[in-house]
């Protein structure tokens, strides 16, 4: 449905809001009257432009008035499934722990789920001060709106500051939704965190413009501040079972016949590949030529144990599925060891493996950025490289 609202009484059909909308989004129908498709995005460069007043857009809601001293501490939320909390979930508490003592405040973890006792005592031993638990069969599975609902009113009742989601696909949606009910920012796909020192605000760094910068974000105005962090890009906290912390048992803010989701079934696909977790990473890129190509790929990484990856150029080009794209828009990784195979080391590329333990490249063109970043660079053709290096290795691991 279009912003932009058209009084047909008064509008004359002049069309001098047709040439000044950066969208193509008005036209005029059979009665000569302006007409708003969806492509109308509320900008309201054409309102100003109408000589007869006839355009006009929706008053925006009243924002919320906050005291932000009102807010302390540091949250962050524990994704679990059947259980088991997600890795990266971890990475948030060990960042939140850091944020928390330079703040001088406590850190809280947040699990929602069902018979999630375990993942509880997990996060105390893992950095958490107090454990927000909201345990109930409504929260089995992941749906946005109980999980959204629930956060929201823990936020409300104990005022964070500070509140960090990993960017998972939940992640992504709940924080989404989260911070659309609490009228509050969000940045999404932080790389760093930082305090700034004076204002004590929270800088989420993140890379822009294709990650041709680095951008600083802040959200001065409205609280909790909210970011979203992507996998692997911090260290794993060492885990600690002698720390100790409160419980604090929540209750769920919606009854199974408000949800509007319903789950049918779950269908769990086999053999994913999941490059976020490997120890070791052969990635192939533009180089490879083909689909072929990666069949050395594949070889080299069945003899070190590692899984396959891959460039942005290689999956756009349908040498392989996406679930083997590293970078910015794939997956971030952080393996002990990472060969980069004919991957040219476009800055997109390098902030999704560059955080790797060890780094080889592999490349015919000398000048080729990966080599800037690569612990160890071989400058010749993959083809003669890679097979030699995997009979090699073949011998050394005797496989």
């Amino acid at each position: 449905m279009a912003l932009l609202k058209v009084d047909r009484e008064t509008c004359t059909g002049c069309g001098l809001c047709l040439q000044v909308c950066p969208f193509g989004a008005l036209t005029l129908d059979n009665e000569n009257i302006i007409v708003a498709s969806e492509a109308c995005n509320g900008c309201g460069a054409c309102v100003p432009e109408c000589p007869s007043g006839s355009l006009s857009l929706p008053e925006p809601g009243k924002k919320p008035e906050i005291n932000t001293k009102d807010y302390s501490g540091v949250w962050v939320w524990v994704e679990q499934c059947d259980g088991k909390a997600a890795s990266i979930s971890w990475e948030m508490i060990g960042q939140g722990r850091r944020l928390a003592d330079t703040r001088g405040a406590d850190l809280t973890a947040c699990v929602l789920g069902y018979q999630t006792e375990a993942i509880a005592q997990e996060a105390m031993a893992y950095g958490a001060d107090r454990v927000m638990v909201v345990d109930d069969p409504t929260l089995k599975i992941y749906r946005t709106d109980p999980y959204a609902r629930c956060l929201v009113e823990l936020v409300k009742q104990y005022r964070p500051e500070i509140f960090l989601l990993g960017a998972s696909t939940r992640g992504r949606d709940l924080a989404g939704a989260v911070a659309t009910y609490l009228y509050t920012g969000l940045t999404a796909d932080c790389t760093g965190l930082e305090i700034e020192e004076g204002s004590n605000l929270l800088l989420q760094i993140r890379p822009a413009f294709g990650g041709n910068i680095m951008a600083t974000i802040k959200c001065p105005d409205y609280r909790p501040q909210m970011a979203t962090v992507r996998h692997h890009v911090f260290e794993m906290p060492q885990s600690d079972k002698s720390r100790q912390g409160q419980v604090i048992q929540g209750k769920p803010v919606m009854p199974e016949e408000e949800i509007a989701t319903k789950v049918l079934d779950l269908i769990v696909e086999k053999n994913e590949v999941n490059i976020a977790d490997a120890k070791i990473i052969v990635s192939g890129g533009r180089g490879v030529k083909g689909p072929e190509g990666f069949g050395i790929i594949h070889e080299l990484a069945d003899v070190l144990g590692g899984a396959v990856g891959a460039s942005r150029a290689a999956v756009d080009s349908g040498w392989i599925s996406y679930a083997h794209q590293v970078g910015q828009t794939g997956r971030t990784v952080r393996p002990d060891l990472y060969i980069a195979c004919g991957i040219s080391g476009a800055i997109q590329h390098q902030a999704g493996m560059r955080t790797s333990k060890i780094i080889v490249a592999i490349n015919k063109d000398p000048e080729a950025p990966i080599f800037q970043i690569a612990d160890y660079g071989i400058v010749g053709d993959l083809f003669a490289v890679v097979p030699a290096l995997t009979k090699a290795l073949k011998k050394r691991l005797n496989k």
